[in-house]
C-alpha cells in the first residue's frame, strides 16, 4: 500500500485531527530515511521504490530513525508523534501489532514530560535561559559579554552579518583591554581603541564606524549605559567613486552568464538590487500583474518599490515554477520550512510552508541553521554569483575592479544618463538621502559637456 493510500485509510481510522495531519508526513521523511540510507535491501533490493510499495517497519529501524531526528534536534514530543506514526502505518497497512512500540512510547513520553517540566523550571529560575532558547543556540563558552550581546542583537532582529560583525569587533575590544568584563572600561579605553583603528592600521571611515557601532551597541543596549561624547581620531581617507561598467561591457557580459546566474545578473542590473536583495527575494515579492519587485527588509529596514525588467519576466515565471516543483517535493518529505523574519514562525505556525515565503532562488541542498540548528533550505549562497561573476570579468577582459555590486551601481548611472529624474532613482534605489544618489553624477557619461582638451586645441593649431 503506498502511503497515499495510508493516507486515506487514515481518515477513516480512530485517530485524532492532529495525528491524521502529521503522520502522513512522518511516514514520508521515515520513507526518505529508508531511501537515504538504503535501507532495507532484503525487501527492497531497488531503495528508490521504497515510497510506492509498503515500508519495513520494526523496532530497530524506528530506534535507528529516532537517532536521526536526535541529532537534527527534535525534540521527545515529535519523535514520540514519529514513533506512534509508525505504529499506525505497521497497524493499518501491515496488519501488525508489535508490543515492543509500546515500551518505546513510554520512553519518548517520559523524556516530552522531563522537557517541559525544564522549561517551566527555567522560566521560573532564568528568563535569561527562555530568551536564549527563543532566539537560538548560544555558545556558553563564550564570554558572558559576547552572549549577552548575541542574545540582544537577535531579540533586535538584526542581521547574522551584522551580528558577526559586532561580535568581532567586541571581541578585539576585549584583548585590546586585556580582559573579558568589559563593563569595568569606559570612554578612554573605547576612543583609544577606536583611534587606534584609524592612526595605526589605517583602517576605512566605514571600518571605524563600524566598530564604533559595536561598542555603542554593547554599552547602550546590553549594559544599559550611555556614552559620553567621543573625541576620536577619525579615519581620513578619502570617499572612493563607485565602479561602473559601461553600457557595452554590461552588453559583452550578459551573454556570458547562464541559466539562475543569468536571471540573477538581469535582475541586479535591469531592477537595481544588491546582491544579497536578489538572494532573499521572496515568491509573494514578484508582482508580474503590477510590473515591480518588492525588496521587504532591505539595507537600512524600509521596504520599497523597483522595477521588474521585461527581459527578466520569462525567467522569473520558470524559475517560480522550479521553485513550486521543489517545494512540493520537500513537503512530501517532511520538510519544507523556510526562514520567517520577525519571529512569525512562532505568530503564525504554518506560515513558513506556504509556497509565497519560499526564497525564489532557493539552495540545492538542506543546510543547518547556524542559530536554532533546524534543517531547512536557504537560499543560494553569495558564492554561487560572485565567483561566476568574477570569472566573466576576467574573460571579458575588463580591467575595471568590479563586483555584483556593481550591477548596481551601472543601473543608477545608466537611468541617469537616460534622462531620468534623480529623485525617481533615488526611490528605485531605496536611499533615504537623495547625497548618496548624486554620487552617481559624478561617474556618468555627460555628452552635452562642452570642455575640450587643451592639448587637442594645441595640436590642431599646431597640425
Amino acid at each position: 500500500m503506498s502511503l497515499q493510500n495510508f493516507h486515506r485509510a487514515l481518515f477513516e481510522a480512530k485517530y485524532g485531527k492532529n495525528d491524521k495531519n502529521w503522520f502522513p508526513k512522518w511516514l514520508k521523511r521515515y520513507a526518505s530515511f529508508l531511501k537515504e540510507h538504503h535501507l532495507p535491501k532484503s525487501k527492497h533490493e531497488d531503495a528508490s521504490t521504497v515510497a510506492d510499495e509498503e515500508l519495513p517497519i520494526n523496532v530497530e529501524l524506528a530506534v535507528r530513525f529516532c537517532k536521526i531526528l536526535l541529532t537534527s534536534k527534535t525534540p521527545a514530543w515529535q519523535r514520540l508523534q514519529a514513533v506512534r506514526a509508525l505504529e499506525a502505518y505497521q497497524a493499518i497497512v501491515l496488519g501488525i501489532r508489535d508490543a515492543t512500540f509500546h515500551s518505546m512510547k513510554v520512553k519518548l513520553g517520559e523524556l516530552a514530560h522531563r522537557e517541559r517540566l525544564d522549561r517551566k523550571e527555567k522560566a521560573s529560575s532564568d528568563p535569561i535561559s527562555v530568551e536564549r532558547d527563543l532566539i537560538g543556540n548560544i555558545d556558553t563558552r563564550e564570554p558572558m559579554a559576547i552572549q549577552q550581546l548575541r542574545i540582544k542583537l537577535r531579540t533586535h532582529y538584526l542581521e547574522i552579518s551584522t551580528e558577526k560583525a559586532y561580535v568581532g569587533w567586541v571581541k578585539r575590544f576585549m584583548i585590546f583591554c586585556g580582559s573579558e568584563k568589559l563593563e569595568n572600561y569606559a570612554e578612554p579605553e573605547i576612543k583609544r581603541f577606536l583611534s587606534d583603528i584609524a592612526v595605526q592600521q589605517h583602517s576605512a571611515p566605514s571600518t571605524q564606524n563600524q566598530a564604533k557601532s559595536a561598542l555603542l551597541f554593547l554599552y547602550q543596549k546590553v549594559f544599559g549605559r550611555e556614552l559620553e561624547f567621543l573625541d576620536i581620531t577619525p579615519s581620513d581617507k578619502p570617499a572612493r567613486l563607485p565602479v561602473v561598467l559601461s553600457r557595452e561591457e554590461i552588453a559583452q557580459l550578459k551573454p556570458m552568464f547562464r541559466g539562475t546566474q543569468k536571471l540573477m545578473f538581469g535582475l541586479m542590473y535591469g531592477a537595481g538590487l544588491r546582491h544579497r536583495e536578489v538572494q532573499r527575494l521572496r515568491v509573494k515579492d514578484v508582482c508580474f500583474d503590477q510590473g515591480h519587485l518588492v525588496i521587504r527588509t532591505p539595507k537600512g529596514g524600509e521596504d520599497r518599490i523597483t522595477v521588474l525588467p521585461n527581459t527578466c519576466r520569462e525567467g522569473l515565471s520558470e524559475q517560480l515554477q522550479y521553485v513550486r516543483r521543489l517545494h512540493d517535493q520537500d513537503l512530501e518529505n517532511g520538510f519544507g520550512k523556510v526562514y520567517l523574519p520577525f519571529a512569525l514562525s512562532r505568530k503564525y505556525p504554518n506560515e513558513d510552508r506556504k509556497i509565497g515565503w519560499q526564497w525564489v532562488f532557493p539552495s540545492h541542498k538542506m543546510s543547518k541553521s547556524p542559530r536554532d540548528g533546524t534543517i531547512r533550505r536557504h537560499h543560494l549562497s553569495e558564492a554561487f554569483f560572485s565567483k561566476c561573476f568574477a570569472r566573466n570579468i576576467a574573460s571579458a577582459k575588463i580591467v575595471k575592479n568590479a563586483v555584483p555590486h556593481s550591477l548596481r551601481h551601472s543601473f543608477a548611472t545608466h537611468l541617469l544618463e537616460s534622462g531620468s529624474d534623480i529623485r525617481t532613482v533615488q526611490e528605485l534605489l531605496g536611499h533615504k538621502d537623495v547625497k548618496t544618489t548624486m554620487i552617481y553624477l559624478h561617474v556618468m557619461n555627460k555628452p552635452g559637456l562642452a570642455v575640450k582638451s587643451p592639448i587637442d586645441s594645441l595640436l590642431n593649431e599646431e597640425s
